[in-house]
């Protein structure tokens, strides 16, 4: 037992002195993107970090293909580093590769919240990209009527894990679906907030009456918005 405590206590000093190394030490560029692709967390987390461009595709690629499948503090910090190039316009054109739209759709139900949000408002300036956005929103939509099938006939008074984790997604889901709205599809719009009005979740049909807020010019559409103007729940009804 002695030894198994000696042997913990001598890995967290070495792995704090690795990343004390990685911090006070000067790494170029090159060197930077070569620990994004190949480095371990805290080579990966603390490149991302450290990153202050990218110069083509190829590096926008490295970024984007750590954000699902590793540890949560690379997650988060790549996350991060994409909001931050993404909001300049010379370098968001990098990020235009229709194919990771698979890859953006699982970032914004991370089970990390941060990560959620930073992905969505980093898609934001990808907006004027027509073929990314009708790719991505039609296969958000579709995946989002999917849960909301699923959950309309969870019994929330369980208090599940698996409850909390599908509202989760779902909650972001209609978060990105806001930020999308433009290129929806109306009639699997509707579809989707016919269902999500009624989820025995506030949180949800506060997201729901969100989306409602951009008036949208259909008839159905506005007798939702006026149910959920009387909704219980005040968070839902402000809007």
């Amino acid at each position: 037992m002695a030894e198994n405590q000696q042997g913990y206590y001598e890995n967290t000093q070495e792995n704090f002195k690795h990343a004390y190394d990685l911090i006070t030490t000067e790494q170029n560029h090159e060197e930077l993107i070569l620990m994004l692709k190949s480095g371990n967390i805290v080579q990966k987390q603390l490149a991302a970090l450290k990153l202050d461009k990218i110069s083509d595709e190829v590096e926008a690629q490295i970024l984007i293909d750590n954000l699902t499948g590793q540890d949560g503090k690379v997650r988060e910090a790549v996350s991060l580093k994409i909001l931050e190039f993404m909001q300049k316009a010379e370098l968001a054109k990098l990020f235009r590769v229709y194919l990771n739209y698979e890859i953006f759709l699982a970032a914004i139900i991370d089970i990390n919240g941060n990560i959620c949000r930073n992905i969505i408002s980093a898609l934001s300036n990808l907006k004027n990209d027509m073929e990314f956005c009708k790719l991505f929103t039609a296969e958000l939509l579709s995946r989002t009527e999917k849960i909301a099938n699923i959950i309309k006939d969870f019994d929330f008074q369980e208090g599940k894990y698996k409850v909390n984790k599908e509202v989760f997604k779902l909650y972001w889901y209609l978060e990105t679906i806001f930020v999308f709205a433009e290129f929806a599809d109306i009639e699997k719009l509707k579809t989707i907030l016919n269902i999500t009005k009624s989820i025995n979740e506030y949180t949800i049909r506060e997201k729901t009456a969100k989306i409602l807020t951009l008036d949208f010019p259909d008839e159905t559409l506005s007798e939702i918005r006026e149910v959920l103007k009387n909704d219980t729940n005040y968070y839902v009804r402000r809007f």
